[in-house]
């Protein structure tokens, strides 16, 4: 069996990462750069971080700020016009996961434009040629959407959300400054690094699985399980942690895939424009506890790695059991919502949901093959 590894050109890490930007763009001869985020990074002047390195060095850009969360079909497609319109010839994503898919879109799109619908971009789909280069900024620690090859959008009109997998759409250079991320409130420390962890717990335990992906999935879930208490408190050193711990799980999950925690997340953005970060945190725990009597001994190394002591001495079921309540207790500290009625969730809508939980791309990839009537009982026992 052979297994691929998809990974960026080229990533920095580290306070003051950002000063190689100017670098890379000279070095790779672009122009001008449309830059691709939201206006709360504007308005904060996060985005200054950038721009003023781009001013000094005489570097041409213009700005798409126009990024909501959980992206739409037209977000999108406002995006590529504005591509179009400025001239630019490459893209610089600043922001969470969603202008970074965001990007990742337009910038497949300009070159694939037979795909110009959006809609046509899900599942894995053989495109013919790479997106726009990217540069990949993050502001947040958890998406990990600056080395993956995976990208959501949200389709309003049909209130679902999909997810596209593509080589193509990996930006080539990802630079993770813990910098950028200094002005993340506790909330979305907490939401995001959840995530993070979400990802690397899904990807440790999913189908396509393998020994370079573990190692990478487990050094995740030790990072996180030791910073993120300590990020959402707001110790620089912590926040620095969490975003090579989430950039790490990045590299593994992307090229391996998830699972049902993603595949019931992905509605509950789509329908009530739920973060994605705490629909994530919510389910995560309660998922594990469902799939783990299909994960061998691995939750035994997902406790140890979240610091649970004398593990080796513990029976299989009691691992399993510290490895979730590791995990239970870690969204309490940092404050997740415990029940999906705290973000709005419906009971009405969860045959929709559920419908719409087991068509997505991500479940497949679970360790336990979830039924329709088992997704919408695990909607309603979290609600």
């Amino acid at each position: 069996m052979t297994h691929r590894m998809v990974l960026n050109e080229t990533s920095y890490f580290g306070e003051g990462a950002i000063t190689h930007l100017v670098e890379e763009i000279q070095k790779r001869r672009f122009n001008k750069a449309l830059i691709v985020t939201d206006n709360d990074l504007v308005k904060f002047k996060v985005v200054d971080k950038v721009t003023q390195l781009l001013d000094n060095a005489l570097l041409d850009y213009d700005i798409y700020d126009a990024v909501v969360p959980n992206p739409s079909i037209d977000t999108v497609q406002q995006g590529l016009k504005r591509f179009k319109e400025v001239n630019a010839d490459y893209l610089i994503a600043i922001g969470g996961g969603s202008p970074q898919d965001t990007a990742k879109a337009i910038g497949i799109i300009f070159n694939n434009p037979q795909y110009n619908d959006v809609v046509s971009l899900e599942g894995v789909v053989p495109t013919q040629k790479p997106a726009v280069p990217i540069i990949a900024i993050p502001t947040t620690a958890g998406t990990a959407a600056e080395v993956t090859i995976n990208y959501v959008i949200t389709d309003t009109k049909q209130c679902r959300k999909f997810v596209c997998v593509d080589p193509h759409s990996i930006p080539i250079v990802a630079i993770i400054d813990p910098l950028m991320m200094a002005s993340m409130p506790p909330s979305l420390k907490a939401a995001t690094g959840v995530d993070a962890l979400t990802h690397a717990i899904e990807g440790y335990i999913t189908k396509g699985a393998w020994e370079l992906t573990d190692a990478l999935h487990l050094k995740s879930i030790e990072l996180i399980g030791r910073s993120l208490r300590q990020s959402v408190k707001g110790d620089a050193q912590a926040v620095e942690t969490m975003a090579l711990a989430q950039y790490i799980a990045g590299m593994g999950f992307s090229n391996v895939g998830l699972g049902l925690v993603h595949g019931m997340a992905h509605p509950l953005g789509a329908f009530y424009n739920t973060p994605h970060g705490v629909a994530n945190a919510i389910l995560l725990p309660h998922i594990m506890a469902y799939n783990a009597d299909f994960t061998d001994e691995k939750y035994r190394e997902i406790a140890r790695s979240m610091g649970v002591e004398n593990v080796d001495s513990l029976s299989l079921k009691q691992a399993r059991d510290s490895a979730i309540n590791a995990v239970f207790t870690l969204n309490k500290d940092v404050g997740i919502p415990e029940k999906l009625r705290e973000i709005g969730m419906k009971q009405e809508d969860i045959p929709s949901l559920a419908q719409a939980a087991f068509n997505d791309v991500c479940t497949g990839g679970n360790p336990r093959n979830a039924t329709l009537e088992e997704i919408a009982e695990l909607y309603q026992a979290i609600y």
